[in-house]
């Protein structure tokens, strides 16, 4: 069996399980290539990435680049690698370094291809109420994940699942089908195939998309809300202060109430939607730890009827 020198670039915690299985295979990862020291903190402590973190930990070399350009490029060719793998950099592979390994790229990808090519598969996913997901692995092409998959694996998504849960669990199984692709590719036995469907986008997300309109139903808030967990996270304001919203349940069986209205029965504190009520279960007001929502409840001042905007 062939081994392959391979180029690995990735940067989030995502990404360490695919680069701890390719790293104990029987291929060569000559280089790790991933984003800069990101400043963090109130102390603004220049922070490696986990890619980076664990890259170091296996003794691989590693290069920061916050672009895939310039010296990256020249370093890449320098290494002569046979195979280009990205999992999750946070950037974009053009020529002339898409040509440069003599099998090119490929992309594991937190999605099942062509449905939500972009930067936030498995948030969008949630969001959009979907009960099945899972990996794809493609080669890639210059166009944003088009290019032919090698390889697929689905998992269903959990009813009350955030996307930071899903995600950890993709990116372990996501990590052994890369691993079985890299091996096909080395036996030539890996063959692509054209994506086929209805294409669809996840656009990163912003600080705005966990902002919840109360006048959604609650099955459209609910998914809203674990999407968005634990980036960018949800809220909502509530007499001009920012109240997030760490989790959240739908009460089914509780009384309907006009959508945005906090009330508090039986020990629970809701908010009401377009049809059921969301049921808090723990948030934290700005500049405050987290808390049980009675807590907040008791403690708060002001008018007997709260609006939640």
């Amino acid at each position: 069996m062939t081994t392959l020198r391979v180029v690995f670039a990735g940067s989030p915690m995502a990404a360490v399980p695919s680069l701890r299985a390719l790293a104990a295979s029987r291929h060569d990862v000559a280089a790790v290539v991933t984003r800069e020291d990101a400043v963090l903190g109130r102390k603004r402590v220049p922070t490696p990435t986990p890619v980076s973190r664990a890259a170091t930990e296996l003794g691989l070399p590693v290069v920061t680049a916050n672009r895939l350009v310039g010296d990256v490029v020249d370093s890449v060719r320098g290494i002569a690698p046979d195979l280009g793998v990205i999992v999750a950099y946070g950037g974009f592979v053009r020529e002339p370094l898409l040509s440069i390994p003599r099998l090119g790229w490929i992309n594991l990808h937190f999605s099942l291809l062509p449905r939500w090519r972009g930067a936030a598969p498995v948030q969008r996913a949630i969001m959009a109420g979907d009960e099945l997901t899972g990996a794809t692995v493609f080669q890639l092409v210059d166009e944003l994940d088009a290019g032919p998959t090698l390889g697929t694996m689905t998992q269903a998504i959990g009813r009350n699942e955030t996307a930071g849960h899903l995600l950890d669990s993709l990116a372990e199984t996501g990590a052994v089908l890369l691993t079985t692709v890299i091996d096909a590719m080395s036996e030539g036995t890996a063959r692509g195939q054209e994506q086929s469907g209805d294409v669809s986008f996840a656009p990163k997300l912003t600080l705005e998309d966990g902002h919840i309109v109360w006048s959604e139903s609650a099955a459209t808030i609910h998914n809203r809300i674990r999407g968005v967990t634990p980036e960018p996270g949800a809220f909502m304001l509530v007499g001009g202060v920012r109240i997030k919203i760490l989790d959240a349940s739908i009460a089914r069986d509780a009384r309907r109430t006009p959508p945005g209205l906090v009330s508090a029965e039986g020990g629970a504190v809701r908010v009401g939607t377009a049809t059921e009520p969301i049921e808090l279960i723990e948030i934290q007001p700005a500049g405050r730890n987290p808390m049980k929502p009675l807590d907040w409840w008791r403690g708060r001042r002001g008018d007997s009827q709260v609006i939640a905007r």
